[in-house]
Formats: structure tokens, C-alpha cells, sequence
């Protein structure tokens, strides 16, 4: 058996029984090709639009697996692509015919209730965080999706429930294990290769593979003040309006979104929301539940409600109430997403129109919240440089059928090109397009002025550009 592989020189190589037999010789973990048993069965990526389809998989079960894998990479002159959670909407942990190490494997968390730290591997969910660190009502801020992956998200920046009052999912990293470009484990520390730590808050996976994050932990639930409110979508313009109005006065313990979906006509769910467009507003306050609860009232009444979610709930649920949203590998989607310097009524009547013309029904229309916790952190302090701005509009283009692809991709693109007289203060790198358009002036829209120092990071850790499957950072010359 041989397989075709790309190689960093942009060609191909065969790798023939002999060197694969040697990568299987050298690590302790199935090393899967294409016509092994089990090669369909590694964790399946978000994104149906990017499945992937990798020349080899080690599926590695710890560091040494993953040295091993880049050493071998690097000796034979692969393309390596990591995957860690696999929610990837631009498919960067899905390239074709690359060496794909596989994290799934490596999903342990181990918390220290004295530190107040969580060490979680490399291929662990949000999923697998919050149930070992709510057993000790202890959080650190991660996704709105439970099934995320820790290292794209943390890496990318990651807004979760409670980042306005206690920030990103990067502004928690206080410690990593990297394997680097050169094979070597470094530890990434505020005391040593703090210039890596600094780089992995935010900068993406160009600096290597982690192996193990280490999460600062606050305390949170076990219960928390849920707000889950469903409007119909006639009244966009009418509850955005009110939820704006909300949120600019709000304390940092709230963090609110608002977003537009239609449901399906799924038996588990009133009536009265089956295959109906709504705007959701959601909203967790951080903090005293019943005092939260009162807090939230007004966002329960916004319009005429269609449907209310709204109760103290464990963190948990609240964590995972929206993974039914985003099922893997089930639907075709393209993102983009633009920070606002504010939400005009024009801005405002902007999102309620688009969110009446959707062309699928699981596309969404959203506005984050931002501020807080966020803002209070210096540009220069992390390599995730956009604080500033107070709302985050994000376009998700989600559908089943990819024969509607270029339908639905054109309609994300419009509306993101038209957004553009609203505010332009750059873009979330974990909410765009595709691997496959140049990432260049999305690199350069969110580092901003952090750019040239990630570059000589960059030029340290990765001189060749060995990990370039990601939104990629030019290593700095000279």
C-alpha cells in the first residue's frame, strides 16, 4: 500500500509500506490511511463543506505521539494539519492529503481546586471542561458550543457566557505544553517562553501543537440566571432595539447575545416556534442566580414572546443549550463575521431585515455583546489585539444541500460587504470564510499592530512555516 501526501515544497510525495511502517515503528498510536479500519471513525470535523480527506492519521494518545508525528513530518517534508476539537469553519483542521495529527485521543482534564487551574489536553471539548470543573462550581470562560475544541477556540480568542465579566478563553491560558516545529516540548509560562505564552493568547496554531493548556478558574454556578427568550422575527427590529438598549447599560455580569434562526417543526418544542424565523436573545448573568434572574427580566420582555427557556439552570446546560444549533458534519457552512463600533438604529434595522431574508433556515444573524472584562485587558498585553469594539456582528451561513453552496456563500458575502458602512474595526478570525481564500487581510485586520511582533514570534518558533494550516502568520525575515 502507498498513499500520496503534499509536501511542504507545494508537490507530492508517495509514501510507500516502508515509511509508513517507520512512523507506526516510531510512535505508540494507531497510525490510520485511508484503507485501514477505523480511519472513518476519527473525530469528524463541523464543517460538512471541509471534511478533509488526510493522506495519513496518528491518532495520538499523549506528547510523545505528537513529537513523534512532527519529527517524522518534518524529516520526510509533510504538510501537517492538527485537529484538535475539529469546529474549524474555514476546514484548517481538514486538509487534503496532509499528515493530520489527531488530538481527539487526548481529551483529559485535571483540576487543582487549591490553584484554582484546570491542565486540559490538547483534543479535549468545552464539553469535557465544564464537567470536571462544575463538580467544584469552578469555570474558566470558554465557547457558547459544547462540543468546541479547547485549543481552537483558546487559541483563536474564544467568547464565551462569561466574557464580560471575566474575559476570554485566551485571557485564561496561564500556562502551556507546546510541541514545537523542531520536535521539542517547550513550556510556555509567564517564567519561561513568555513570549510563546504571549503568542498562543489569541495568535492562532501557528506556534505548534499544544499538548496540555492550563486554565486559570473562576467561580461559577453550579447554577447560573439563564435568560432563553424566542420572539418571531416580525418584531427583529423592535427586540434588538430594546436588547441594545439593555446591554449598553448592563452590568459586566451579564453577557447577552441576539440571534435569528428558524426551528424545525421538532416534536420536543411548542408549537408555537415549529418552523417559525425567530430572534433569540440569550443571556447568562454571572453571579447570584435568583439576583440574576431579576436582573434579566427585561430581556424577557422585548416583544410577544413566541417562546421562554428562561430559569436558573445548571452551567452545564446552559453550556451545551446550544449545541443543537451546530451539529458535526451535517451541514455545508461559510462564516464572516466584523466588530462595530456601535449598533445604530440603522445598523439595528440592518440585522432585522437580513434576518426576515435568510436563505436557510439554520443561518443565523447574530450580534455578540462585547466590553467588559474584554476591554479592560491592554492591546499589547496578548496576541488577540481587538478590545475595543462593543458589538461583534457575526454571519453564519448554515445548510444541508451543498448544491445550494454557491447560493448561500454569496448571500453571507453580500451581507457582510453591505455591513461594512456600519463599522469596519476588523474581524474574529474563529468566525471566517474559508481555508481556501487568502487569509492575508484577515491576519492583518485582527492582529493589527500585534502583527509584526506574532511574526517574529513566528520566525523563532517556526522558521519554515511547518505549522501553516491555520490563519496563517508570515514568519518575520531579517
Amino acid at each position: 500500500m502507498t498513499v500520496t501526501a503534499t509536501t511542504v515544497q507545494g508537490g507530492l510525495a508517495t509514501l510507500t509500506d516502508e515509511i509508513i511502517s517507520e512512523l507506526r515503528d516510531r510512535v505508540g498510536c494507531p497510525v490510520l490511511a485511508p484503507e485501514d479500519p477505523g480511519f472513518d471513525a476519527i473525530r469528524e470535523v463541523y464543517n460538512a463543506m471541509h471534511p478533509g480527506e488526510p493522506a495519513l492519521v496518528v491518532s495520538c494518545s499523549g506528547t510523545a505521539d505528537v513529537i513523534d508525528a512532527v519529527r517524522f513530518a518534518r524529516d520526510n517534508g509533510l504538510v501537517v494539519s492538527v485537529r484538535g476539537g475539529g469546529h474549524s469553519i474555514a476546514g484548517l483542521s481538514a486538509s487534503d492529503n496532509a499528515l493530520l495529527i489527531d488530538l481527539a485521543p487526548m481529551h483529559a482534564v485535571q483540576v487543582d481546586r487549591a490553584a484554582r487551574v484546570a491542565r486540559v489536553q490538547g483534543g479535549a471539548v468545552w464539553g469535557d471542561v465544564d464537567r470536571e470543573t462544575q463538580a467544584f462550581g469552578l469555570a474558566t470562560p470558554g465557547g457558547v458550543v459544547s462540543d468546541t475544541g479547547v485549543a481552537g477556540l483558546t487559541l483563536g480568542g474564544g467568547y464565551g457566557w462569561l466574557r464580560r465579566q471575566h474575559g476570554l478563553a485566551c485571557d485564561h491560558l496561564v500556562s502551556a505544553e507546546v510541541v514545537g516545529a523542531d520536535g521539542r516540548v517547550r513550556t510556555a509560562s509567564e517564567n519561561e517562553n513568555a513570549d510563546l505564552l504571549w503568542a498562543l493568547r489569541g495568535g492562532g496554531g501557528n506556534f505548534g501543537v499544544v499538548t496540555w493548556f492550563t486554565f486559570a478558574l473562576e467561580e461559577i454556578g453550579p447554577t447560573v440566571a439563564f435568560v432563553g427568550t424566542f420572539y418571531p422575527v416580525a418584531e427583529a427590529a423592535q427586540v434588538i432595539r430594546g436588547w441594545r438598549d439593555y446591554v449598553n447599560v448592563a452590568p459586566n455580569e451579564v453577557t447577552a447575545t441576539c440571534l435569528t434562526i428558524t426551528l424545525p417543526a421538532d416534536p420536543e418544542l411548542p408549537e408555537a416556534v415549529h418552523d417559525q424565523a425567530c430572534v433569540v436573545i440569550g443571556g447568562v448573568y454571572a453571579g447570584d442566580a435568583e439576583r440574576g434572574m431579576d436582573i434579566l427580566q427585561p430581556l424577557r420582555e422585548l416583544g410577544t414572546p413566541l417562546m421562554d427557556m428562561s430559569q436558573p439552570m445548571p452551567f452545564t446546560a446552559v453550556q451545551s443549550g446550544f449545541d443543537a444549533f451546530f451539529p458535526r458534519n451535517t451541514m455545508q457552512a461559510y462564516w464572516k463575521s466584523r466588530y462595530l463600533s456601535e449598533l445604530s438604529d440603522a445598523a439595528v434595522d440592518f440585522v432585522a431585515a437580513k434576518a426576515a431574508e435568510r436563505p436557510s433556515p439554520m443561518t443565523l444573524v447574530n450580534v455578540f455583546h462585547m466590553g467588559g472584562a474584554i476591554a479592560d485587558v491592554p492591546v499589547g498585553a496578548t496576541a488577540f489585539a481587538q478590545r475595543s469594539s462593543p458589538f461583534l456582528l457575526s454571519i453564519d451561513g448554515n445548510w444541508t444541500d451543498p448544491a445550494d453552496n454557491d447560493r448561500n456563500i454569496a448571500w453571507v458575502r453580500d451581507t457582510f460587504a453591505e455591513s461594512a458602512r456600519f463599522g469596519n474595526d476588523g474581524v474574529y478570525l474563529n468566525f471566517t470564510g474559508s481555508a481556501e481564500e487568502p487569509a492575508e487581510s484577515g491576519v492583518d485586520s485582527a492582529f493589527g499592530a500585534n502583527l509584526r511582533r506574532l511574526a517574529e514570534v513566528k520566525a523563532k518558533y517556526d522558521p519554515t512555516n511547518v505549522f501553516r494550516a491555520n490563519n496563517n502568520i508570515t514568519p518575520a525575515s531579517g
